[in-house]
């Protein structure tokens, strides 16, 4: 894990540290200066259209991951746990911490009334209100979580891996801990058959 991290502080529905969602990848790539473009990828099995780009502070590090829909515009983007920026909440860090430290301090945040933490079918917490689902990334340093970021327009339902917003392919991988739901998707006695040959860029 990096020692040191830049601070993003989260804008709800907005965008993140300096990204806006609805900014084009030459946007995102001017507002992240000192960041190097470790390669872009087909984040979607079934949606071609849906770009994923990864920026990293060093390189061949991935740092964040960008997506962009069909128009060329941002309206995901996440941090990687391990050498990602800092995303504050509310005082409160998200990138990085142990999921279980970090899932009780989000439910102790001040929300709004009828909002708050939701799980999704695989017990992935989110925050609609806020365009915030928590996931976790196998590390050097253990399982430790990565905020997956979303706009005003792909808020609703986005604890939802099988009818939300999120790409696909930030719902693979190791998931968050929760009683009866498997610890990585897909199993590894199941290898799915993908659309158009698809495979998991990460």
């Amino acid at each position: 894990m990096e020692a040191t991290r830049p601070v993003w502080a989260l804008d709800p529905l907005e965008g993140v540290g300096p990204l806006r969602f609805g900014m084009r990848a030459e946007d995102v790539a001017s507002a992240l200066p000192d960041a190097h473009e470790p390669g872009r990828f087909e984040a979607e099995p079934h949606w071609p259209e849906i770009l994923g780009i990864r920026f990293g502070f060093r390189p061949a590090l991935p740092a964040v991951y960008a997506y962009f829909d069909g128009t060329g515009r941002l309206f995901c983007a996440a941090a990687d746990a391990a050498h990602g920026p800092q995303v504050v909440l509310d005082g409160l860090e998200l990138t990085g911490r142990p999921p279980a430290l970090l899932q009780d301090a989000v439910h102790d945040l001040p929300w709004p009334e009828g909002s708050g933490v939701r799980y999704g079918p695989r017990g992935n917490p989110a925050v609609p209100a806020v365009g915030l689902v928590l996931r976790v990334q196998q590390t050097t340093g253990g399982v430790l979580t990565r905020p997956v970021l979303v706009g005003r327009g792909r808020a609703d339902r986005c604890a939802d891996d099988s009818e939300g917003r999120v790409p696909q392919c930030e719902w693979l991988g190791r998931q968050w801990p929760y009683p009866d739901c498997p610890a990585v998707l897909p199993p590894p006695d199941h290898e799915p058959v993908w659309p158009r040959g698809w495979r998991p860029p990460f």
